[in-house]
């Protein structure tokens, strides 16, 4: 008997910032030659001092992580590949993702840290302790400046002009 062939299955962090639609975009380029599946994680959970959230319910947390995945993948995508798939998960984005990358070939998460060395929290995290391998991603420069062009052939942006 042999196994079941399987597909590479790459699993991105979804907060709707400029830095995940990026990393997005790259899953997408990706994955098209691996025939690999893309899962879209958007992460939510009820903050701090819940008891008072529990009394009025949690439901627009829910919603509102709902839209912000619906918003990243339109603006990434248009309309939505076959092989993308997006799912909304309750919890931290740290320990989820890393949670999720025990069954995933790679692990792609925006940088949202300060400064030009710093990553943020959940990409710091993921970095540390994902099982599998993982990209940071950062967001697209407002001017374009900085831009080798290795990120425009990952996204299918034109080239900058030298």
């Amino acid at each position: 008997m042999t196994a079941p062939e399987t597909h590479p299955r790459i699993i991105v962090g979804v907060d709707g910032s400029d830095a995940s639609i990026a990393a997005l975009r790259v899953a997408r380029a990706m994955a098209e030659p691996l025939s690999a599946t893309v899962e879209a994680w958007a992460c939510w959970d009820v903050p701090a001092g819940y008891g008072v959230y529990l009394a009025v319910g949690i439901e627009g947390f829910k919603y509102a992580a709902h839209q912000v995945l619906q918003q990243a993948l339109e603006e990434a995508f248009g309309e939505l590949p076959a092989f993308v798939h997006a799912r909304l998960v309750r919890g931290k984005p740290g320990p989820v993702l890393i949670d999720a990358s025990r069954n995933a070939s790679l692990l792609i998460v925006g940088r949202r840290g300060h400064g030009s060395f710093v990553l943020g929290s959940v990409s710091s995290t993921c970095v540390s302790h994902a099982h599998c391998p993982v990209l940071v991603v950062h967001a697209p420069e407002a001017d374009g400046a900085g831009d080798t062009g290795q990120a425009s052939a990952l996204t299918g942006s034109p080239d900058p002009v030298a």
